[in-house]
């Protein structure tokens, strides 16, 4: 390979910076494979919370359409250990399968307008990037006020991550029966132990069409906002990190302080009490 003219070559940096060329190929060797594996979750991420039907061919094809090849071997590897390919071989649900063992429910959200607090919450999961591994975020919030009502960190996409958050959501308001609760169709959400818990609490279920998010874009402008004003803004190293800084910009910033356009420029605290006064 060529060199542009006035670049300096291997041996003339390491020289200058006085360091083995043994010692910066043993570091090359050890860190650019990591880096690289990394870049390839983070796309391995984004097209399964895309495309959570797919499985580890379908993965593969939609990595060669942006330029990425990978053997499969390593591809079905990586989504193992992300804890993805799991979710990809579990049966999600479609309204023409009659096969599948969860149930379904019809959209609810699509045409109700929440008049006040706690009658209708969605759900949504998303994925964050620490410097060595993905983790997940559950969260719950409530349509009428667009305050953050529940929400979950963990290393799995486990029913148990957003059931967690529900229960927060739970203790938090205590809602009366009749709350609808909307969501996607991801067997999480469609799980027994999930749809246990909203019977429970007399809640009602509420799930988009495959192929219509729209419906759920209530958490989706939240989670753009959390990724957009706090977790491209950090670089994080742990989980606990993380939390400790999610928590601080959920309950301390984005509830209580930011203000919301389609709140009338006032917090969801602000507005919640508004209403109530």
């Amino acid at each position: 390979m060529t060199r542009q003219q006035g670049e300096l070559g291997i041996e003339r940096m390491c020289e200058l910076a006085r360091v083995a060329r043994a010692g910066y190929y043993r570091h090359w060797q050890r860190t650019a494979p990591a880096e690289a594996d990394l870049a390839l979750r983070d796309r391995l991420q984004q097209i399964c919370l895309a495309h959570r039907r797919y499985g580890y061919r379908r993965v593969g094809a939609a990595l060669g359409k942006q330029g990425m090849r990978v053997n499969h071997k390593k591809l079905r590897r990586l989504l193992r250990e992300d804890n993805l390919l799991a979710v990809r071989k579990k049966k999600f649900i479609t309204t023409t399968d009659s096969r599948h063992q969860l149930p379904i429910f019809p959209n609810l959200a699509a045409w109700f307008t929440p008049e006040g607090s706690n009658e209708l919450w969605v759900a949504d999961l998303t994925y964050i990037r620490l410097r060595g591994e993905f983790v997940y975020l559950a969260v719950v919030l409530d349509v009428y006020s667009r305050r953050v009502v529940g929400w979950q960190l963990g290393r799995s996409l486990h029913t148990s991550l957003p059931k967690q958050a529900l229960e927060r959501a739970l203790a938090e308001r205590k809602p009366p029966p009749g709350l609808i609760h909307h969501s996607d169709r991801g067997v999480q959400y469609a799980s027994h132990e999930y749809l246990a818990l909203l019977g429970d609490h007399a809640i009602i279920s509420s799930m988009s069409k495959p192929g219509y998010p729209y419906d759920n874009a209530y958490c989706e402008s939240f989670l753009k906002t959390l990724k957009q004003e706090e977790i491209y803004c950090r670089s994080y190293d742990t989980l606990e990190e993380l939390e400790a800084n999610i928590e601080d910009f959920i309950d301390h910033y984005y509830n209580r302080l930011r203000l919301h356009s389609a709140l009338g420029y006032c917090s969801p605290d602000e507005f919640e009490h508004s209403k109530v006064a």
